[in-house]
């Protein structure tokens, strides 16, 4: 029976959709069976992965309202073994029409009982907010990966969004529990970088993953040729980070630079774009 994880962050732009399309992507190519549910009405997984949100007529929206069931709306996309349930801006009227349904926040949690036969991994990718959407979610998943960007106010909402997990927990899932932390976007150029890896660290100890992903120009393109980083650029730094990612969360080798490299070879490797080095 496949496993369900949130992917979740309530503050915005902390690479929560780069995560969950790219980490997805890595393990269905390593041969895992990988759904990523698009729960996030702005709909930036379904496009990120090459499907049309403005024309799809079958979504998540449909299964929340108990229309279709996820087995239904999945799609396939170029990456073998990894299906989308996706979604567009019609899924903020679920979050209207569910105001007044009993046991509204067991919605999703009911529809991916049926599915996780099909998957190894279930992924949901939450929309910035601790709405009913979700709460669906996060009721609906063994357990929650956190991206966390390594800039100013890294942690700020952190804490707000572990309340919530402990309430959760207390009263609708009792076995929900972190994942790990991902760090994102980390620019070891910086001295705000190094500072901030190492108060998450402090914070949230051994949860935090080894590998890093750095901020890489390829990664920032692909979405809007609606492919995850391994098959847009396999070569670039964004693609190799995200492959040492899946392997540290399927527990085989951890991540080469977890911290490990000085911050001038870190800069020189990651955060350099390729027309930078072009003109080296």
């Amino acid at each position: 029976m496949g496993k369900v994880i949130s992917v979740c962050n309530q503050k915005g732009g902390t690479g929560k959709t780069t995560t969950t399309i790219n980490l997805s992507a890595a393990l269905a190519l390593s041969g895992k069976k990988i759904l990523l549910v698009d729960a996030d009405p702005q709909g930036n997984s379904t496009s990120g992965l090459g499907i049309n949100k403005n024309t799809i007529t079958k979504s998540i929206y449909n299964v929340l309202l108990n229309q279709l069931t996820v087995d239904e709306i999945a799609l396939p996309t170029e990456v073998p073994n990894l299906k989308v349930a996706p979604c567009n801006i019609n899924l903020t009227g679920a979050e209207i029409e569910l105001v007044g349904v009993i046991s509204r926040e067991t919605r999703l949690k009911k529809a991916l009982e049926k599915a996780k036969n099909d998957y190894d991994y279930i992924f949901i990718d939450c929309p910035p907010s601790l709405g009913l959407l979700t709460l669906n979610a996060l009721v609906a998943s063994d357990s929650i990966i956190i991206p966390i960007q390594c800039e100013f106010y890294a942690l700020e909402g952190v804490s707000q969004l572990l309340k919530t997990i402990n309430l959760i927990k207390d009263g609708l899932n009792s076995s929900l529990d972190i994942e790990g932390v991902v760090l994102t976007m980390a620019d070891f150029r910086t001295n705000l970088t190094n500072e901030v890896i190492s108060e998450i660290k402090s914070y949230f100890k051994e949860r935090v993953y080894k590998t890093i992903i750095p901020r890489n120009i390829k990664l920032s393109e692909a979405p809007s040729f609606g492919k995850p980083i391994s098959l847009y650029e396999k070569s670039s730094i964004g693609a190799k980070r995200y492959e040492e990612l899946a392997r540290e969360f399927l527990g085989e080798a951890s991540g080469d630079n977890g911290g490990n490299y000085s911050p001038e070879l870190v800069a020189s490797q990651e955060n350099i774009s390729d027309k930078e080095k072009a003109g080296e």
